[in-house]
């Protein structure tokens, strides 16, 4: 009988070991796995945004956050984007809560993350899109501003004219909406 609660003990020691190993590998291959494609190694990796309008290449500009979900959804796709058309484009990233990157949110009128501008070879920013986004839609936009074609899924950016005073003076009557009254 000794002989089989030795024989036991061996076995349940040999799987408590096997468990803590497995469990062990199990931690560490997450931790690999989240460190690549993490929103900051990626930053970290990513186009300086001096260079990357200067240098005559097209440029996929992200704005996001590390507490984004929706950002951080989108990570390994983008990481996946981002290796394919490396020779091609340029990929800047620019985290909304650091406040050097200020300017560029106000010039870009970011007003949710992730925010994408794209920008054309000569430095202009001329389509955006906000929110999540399929990897599908962002490999044809991406095609499509390295081929200088109109960006399918993105909402254009252009230029638009100054406002110009009214040619007639304001009325007095707030429901006029600047129309002369003629008396």
């Amino acid at each position: 009988m000794s002989e089989v609660v030795s024989i036991n003990r061996i076995r349940n020691v040999v799987i408590a070991f096997a468990a803590i190993a497995l469990s062990i590998a199990i931690f560490f291959g997450f931790q690999t796995q989240n460190v690549s494609v993490s929103l900051e190694s990626q930053a970290q990796a990513a186009t300086p945004i001096e260079v990357a309008l200067t240098n005559g290449k097209p440029t996929l500009t992200e704005f996001y956050a590390n507490w984004c979900t929706s950002c951080q959804a989108m990570a390994p796709e983008l990481a996946q984007l981002k290796q394919k058309y490396a020779d091609s484009l340029n990929f800047v990233m620019l985290n909304v809560d650091n406040n050097k990157w200020l300017p560029e949110i106000l010039r870009y009128r970011v007003d949710g993350i992730p925010h994408f501008v794209f920008i054309n070879h000569e430095g202009k920013a001329i389509a955006q899109t906000i929110g999540e986004q399929p990897a599908s839609v962002m490999e044809a936009n991406l095609n499509a501003l390295i081929d200088r074609q109109t960006l399918p899924y993105a909402y254009s950016t252009g230029q638009t004219s100054d406002l110009k005073e009214p040619l007639n003076a304001p009325s007095s009557d707030p429901r006029s909406h600047g129309a002369q009254v003629q008396s």
